[in-house]
């Protein structure tokens, strides 16, 4: 993949990103989803996860290379998640939040490792939503979500993370969250930025997702659910790939 970017720009239609915890998959049940990820027509692989405790983030990205063609992004959760097999990286600054290491302080450490790698970097502006529970994402990192019922203050961010140069938003749930994230918040934050809109925790069905979809998320993310119900990719796929014909503007 030349420029993992640019392919999603230029996509004509919603986009189904895979989330992969290398902490929870075996060699076998990758493989698996590798395979299945490939009859499903997912369009990503993100790879990372908050806190990682198994050494096996490199075998994991390599994994995915060998038998896949499908570009494999970053998910970083931290500056130690980088690999120069992968296609890309988010380069998430955690704007929702205040805790200057996940604002910079993470970026400032990886920054000479990733242009050794050559690797690109998408600057992705990442917002954490409550999603009814507390997340790893918010515990690992001493921020607090912005509560489901603002949506103004979810605008505001997002705009914010806009004019600051992001390019791309994501708004973040969390892993097994109660909840994802309100379709009407996700319009609003859609309908104030003109970058791409990443949409991903407490998905768990087909509905769930083209509702998100329909919202206005460019990029749907799930990861969790298939650990239970891998089934599911086929029917969420199709919701997302079937919602329309080209990405809302």
């Amino acid at each position: 993949m030349a420029n993992v970017y640019q392919h999603i720009l230029a996509a004509q239609h919603k986009l189904l990103a895979v989330l992969i915890d290398p902490d929870k998959n075996t060699e076998e049940s990758l493989l698996q989803l590798i395979q299945q990820a490939e009859r499903c027509k997912v369009d990503l692989f993100f790879v990372g996860g908050s806190l990682l405790v198994e050494d096996s983030f490199e075998r994991t990205v390599s994994t995915i290379k060998q038998h896949s063609t499908i570009p494999v992004v970053i998910f970083p959760g931290s500056n130690y998640q980088i690999s120069a097999q992968a296609d890309a990286l988010l380069f998430l600054s955690l704007i929702s939040g205040r805790n200057a290491e996940y604002l910079i302080g993470q970026h400032v450490s990886a920054a000479p490792l990733i242009k050794e790698h050559k690797l690109e970097t998408i600057a992705t502006g990442y917002m954490l939503i409550d999603g009814g529970r507390i997340s790893t994402t918010s515990y690992i990192t001493q921020t607090a979500p912005i509560t489901a019922d603002k949506p103004d203050i979810a605008v505001a961010t997002a705009l914010a993370g806009q004019m600051l140069g992001m390019q791309m938003i994501y708004l973040e749930a969390g892993s097994g969250a109660h909840a994802h994230v309100n379709p009407a918040m996700v319009k609003a934050v859609k309908q104030n930025i003109n970058i791409p809109l990443i949409v991903g925790g407490g998905i768990r069905s087909a509905e769930h997702a083209e509702a998100v979809c329909r919202a206005g998320a460019d990029v749907i993310v799930v990861g969790n659910v298939l650990e239970k119900e891998p089934e599911l990719l086929m029917e969420i796929s199709l919701a997302v790939h079937g919602t329309a014909t080209k990405k809302s503007a």
